[in-house]
């Protein structure tokens, strides 16, 4: 823990010592992690015990009634299932685990929920306090290690502080811009006594995000979207996080300016909506893509000029102002100057904008019917759509959309890292937040199962599809067993290309075609190693292989009427599909190519 963090800690300590009242139960400190989670509303949480964490569990199991405790069979699959969970619900997602390998099993998921701002709490065993510092059996320095990945981390080494710690990690987590926050407690901290002590209010020196911008600021901004004659609302997934839907579909309607959603804002503005632009980025839509470069304003809510989005950045929308709404103030300026900053929460933010905005237009009235003449003719110029694979293999994108017509818009989709998820990204519907679960600042492959059911439990009642590529269903396919043990009947699709899509696309494209180490070896003229079919039967859920374009819709029909296990369908892909429109790295959004006919010789820069 940093010099820092120790500090803080200790001020806060400092300022949250409460007067311990006569009538003070003694509990011991795993018994006050226990209570505290059940104060803060905590429902259900997933993870694996061990040696260091074993009085918590000890504890946990007298706690049936109160909370679900989630057995995974990797701590990994904990982590992503609590992001799952909280990125679908908007609750706080917990995870559990013990100290040295298990705490850095957790370190994925933490850095993923950090990158993508999702609220989580991780609580991780630790070595006695008198052990810490002597390379102890499965002693690691967590709190340490996840600094940099965490918005705060804690170290607990009292019983006492117990109540305290854990009410303040749930606070950061949830509140400001969210994201994960871990408490490591030493195991004799988890086996003493002390009274407990709920605090009412929390003290935390250094940590007050703000939620309220500046008015200047606001008015500032609506004067420029109403001078503006080819703006873009640029939307993130902060957007999601904020909760802010609403106000966004009445500011968009009311200024009439179109809105792209980034791969992390799928789902916050209805995709129904002629307003939609798609999603940018590296294979975002062309009109998306094109409009920020032609643009002379951008109003960024809740995003964060991802390398992904801007492509080479001194090229990005070149001619554009930049509005940039965000709660945390350390990405506004960071990629992109900010023309008009405004620290803020995207939905208080919104709803002070759309007044702000009413005034300016009463002077200036908006025109952007050429730019809407512009946009429309990129829209029917450059629809998305895909080829029909030459070697008779079924069709990636055409499977995924299928799932999204039958699934529906009320249906929650997590997908994978690569090919797989570019594609459920663009060729499935969303109509509404936490409809859409992905990995998208740090890329994580075998995210897709375990978010899935994390997913299903926050929401037992939706429909939740893991769209998985065959390499990252091999990552964390054995939480298939967590979920038909705990009832969850989370429905996976394997878009199985028998590679690893992604990188061999690039491979196709920027290294000659030289196919090196993609090849899973699950290929269509070899047996299937491993053979899905027979591997989520030993799991205990059902195993369909899907072949031919006749078989779909009866094998996803099937599995949306199966609840009393899990379902994998297994779909044979083409492996020379690929995902299309695409922004090399390393180039400007203006190059942007519709289909590899169209794509020049490029050189990854």
């Amino acid at each position: 823990m940093t010099d820092t963090a120790t500090q803080m800690d200790h001020d806060a300590a400092a300022a949250n010592a409460a007067v311990v009242p006569d009538d003070a139960p003694m509990l011991t400190g795993s018994g006050a992690i226990l209570k505290s989670l059940e104060l803060l509303g905590i429902k259900d949480v997933f993870g694996l015990p061990g040696g260091a964490i074993m009085p918590f569990y000890d504890e946990l199991m007298g706690a049936a009634d109160t909370i679900r405790h989630i057995l995974v069979r990797h701590e990994q699959g904990a982590g992503h299932a609590a992001e799952g969970y909280a990125a679908s619900s908007g609750r706080l997602g917990v995870a559990i685990a013990t100290s040295g390998p298990g705490a850095t099993n957790l370190v994925t998921a933490i850095a993923d929920a950090y990158m993508d701002s999702v609220p989580m709490l991780a609580i991780t065993g630790q070595v006695f306090s008198t052990s810490m510092g002597t390379d102890a059996f499965q002693e690691v320095d967590i709190s340490g290690v996840t600094m940099p990945i965490t918005k705060h981390s804690f170290l607990v080494t009292k019983p006492e502080d117990v109540p305290r710690v854990i009410k303040a990690a749930v606070h950061i987590a949830t509140t400001g811009r969210p994201g994960p926050v871990l408490v490591d407690v030493t195991k004799d901290a988890q086996q003493k006594s002390a009274p407990f002590v709920w605090p009412d209010d929390l003290e935390l020196p250094g940590y007050h995000p703000v939620t309220k911008a500046n008015q200047k600021q606001i008015q500032a901004a609506a004067q420029l979207l109403a001078e503006a004659k080819r703006p873009v609302l640029y939307v993130g997934g902060g957007c999601i996080r904020a909760g802010a839907q609403d106000e966004l579909l009445a500011f968009a309607n009311r200024t009439g300016a179109p809105v792209v959603t980034t791969l992390m804002a799928r789902g916050v503005f209805p995709d129904s909506n002629p307003l939609n632009l798609g999603m940018p980025g590296m294979h975002g839509t062309v009109p998306a893509v094109l409009s920020f470069q032609e643009s002379d304003l951008l109003v960024a809510i809740g995003s964060r000029f991802d390398d992904r989005v801007t492509g080479k950045v001194s090229d990005f929308a070149p001619g554009a102002k930049v509005v940039h709404i965000d709660i945390d103030p350390a990405e506004i300026g960071k990629i992109r100057h900010a023309d008009v900053p405004i620290v803020g929460d995207a939905k208080d933010v919104l709803k002070d904008l759309l007044p702000a905005f009413e005034e300016a237009a009463a002077t200036h009235t908006p025109d952007y019917s050429d730019w809407w003449t512009r946009l429309n003719t990129l829209k029917e110029q450059y629809p998305l759509g895909y080829d029909e694979p030459d070697d008779g293999l079924l069709s990636p994108q055409w499977v995924i959309q299928k799932i999204g017509e039958m699934g529906g818009p009320e249906a929650v989709y997590a997908a994978g890292v690569g090919q797989h998820q570019m594609w459920a990204a663009q060729f499935i519907k969303y109509e509404r937040p936490g409809s859409w679960l992905n990995s998208g600042g740090a890329g994580t492959m075998g995210y897709s199962v375990p978010a899935a059911m994390g997913a299903k439990v926050a929401q037992p009642d939706r429909l939740v599809w893991a769209i998985d590529g065959d390499g990252c269903f091999q990552m964390t396919n054995q939480e298939l067993a967590t979920c038909t043990i705990n009832n969850i009947p989370i429905k996976v699709a394997i878009i199985n290309n028998s590679s690893l899509g992604m990188v061999r696309q690039w491979q196709t494209l920027f290294y000659d075609g030289r196919h090196s180490h993609t090849d899973l070896n699950t290929g269509h003229d070899t047996a299937m190693v491993p053979d899905f079919v027979k591997l989520a039967d030993s799991y205990g859920a059902l195993g369909i292989r899907v072949t031919t374009k006749e078989e779909v819709e009866p094998a996803i029909k099937l599995a949306m009427e199966t609840n009393d296990r899990p379902v994998v369908l297994d779909f044979i892909v083409s492996r020379d599909s690929m995902v299309w429109p695409m922004v090399p790295q390393g180039v400007g959004n203006s190059q942007v190519q519709y289909a590899r006919e169209h794509a020049p010789q490029w050189d990854e820069e």
